[in-house]
């Protein structure tokens, strides 16, 4: 990993997530209109339509045991999204995404190698409480713990991705995942979202599903050709800090000194697991 291999190889991680939390704010955008439970719909309608058309999963590459793999895993790629989103609905996009990253943290931890990986899961509880600031009624609590909630599945939907990985082309495991998502996800719409779809909304919904999961995904599995394990999950660690500056630059929401801090302190905290070894896999895309 030396020269401009890994420097292309960098660009495209942090192009992915940059990405990632464009499409987020533009998921932000659209909450007022269509609700926070219509617009993770909208957004995993359009990518498990793209994903079916472009990959055209072959029957032959599953066995019943993986196919059914696959469906667990788009039932959890559904409450990920539903939970995350309802969390925008009430906590600014920074917040959100450092309280959901604690899933895929714990993940790291508990895998991770060496006498000091058990220091970044105090740090991290230093970030949420800077975060959350309960002393001072800071964030919601509702839309708190629905961050947190988001990110037990997310932590869930690692463990099974690992599993799926070993067993079906990646590719393949996402172009079925992805519409079951679709699927479990209209049944928690409600159905005046439905009434509310116009050709505006649609095209917006297409551009936030090729924003998140699709471009993301592709600049992802180029990079990860490129960058080792350690430092791509290094790389990914940097997730809600992209979120904190997005949510700042095109959505005006000023996180505070402390809520500064406290994303600094998740951040950190990841870095940490992913340079112990504990990062085994990428963040998962389908969520942000």
């Amino acid at each position: 990993m030396t020269g401009d291999h890994a420097r292309n190889g960098v660009l495209m991680a942090i192009a992915a997530q940059v990405s990632v939390q464009m499409g987020m704010a533009v998921a932000v955008s659209l909450i007022d209109r269509i609700g926070s439970d219509g617009t993770a719909w909208l957004r995993l309608a359009w990518a498990g339509v793209l994903l079916l058309v472009v990959v055209r999963p072959r029957p032959s590459a599953f066995t019943w045991r993986t196919f059914g793999m696959c469906v667990v895993l788009g039932c959890v790629t559904a409450a990920i999204s539903l939970l995350f989103m309802a969390s925008l609905d009430r906590i600014a996009l920074g917040t959100a995404t450092a309280l959901e990253f604690l899933g895929p943290l714990a993940v790291a931890v508990v895998h991770g190698k060496g006498r000091h990986r058990l220091l970044w899961p105090g740090l991290a509880a230093i970030g949420v409480v800077l975060l959350c600031q309960p002393f001072d009624g800071g964030i919601d609590p509702k839309g708190a713990m629905l961050a947190i909630a988001a990110g037990v599945c997310w932590a869930i939907y690692i463990l099974l991705t690992q599993r799926v990985g070993d067993e079906v082309s990646g590719v393949n495991g996402l172009a079925v995942s992805m519409p079951v998502a679709a699927v479990v996800s209209s049944f928690f719409v409600s159905t005046a979202v439905f009434g509310k779809m116009t050709p505006e909304l649609l095209l917006i919904g297409l551009g936030m599903a090729v924003l998140l999961p699709v471009l993301p995904y592709v600049l992802e599995l180029l990079a990860l050709r490129r960058l080792t394990t350690a430092a791509f999950g290094t790389l990914m660690s940097l997730e809600p800090a992209f979120a904190l500056v997005v949510g700042f630059l095109l959505l005006d929401q000023e996180p505070g000194v402390a809520g500064v801090l406290g994303i600094a302190a998740v951040v950190a905290a990841g870095i940490g697991a992913a340079r112990g070894g504990g990062r085994e896999m990428a963040v998962p895309l389908e969520v942000g």
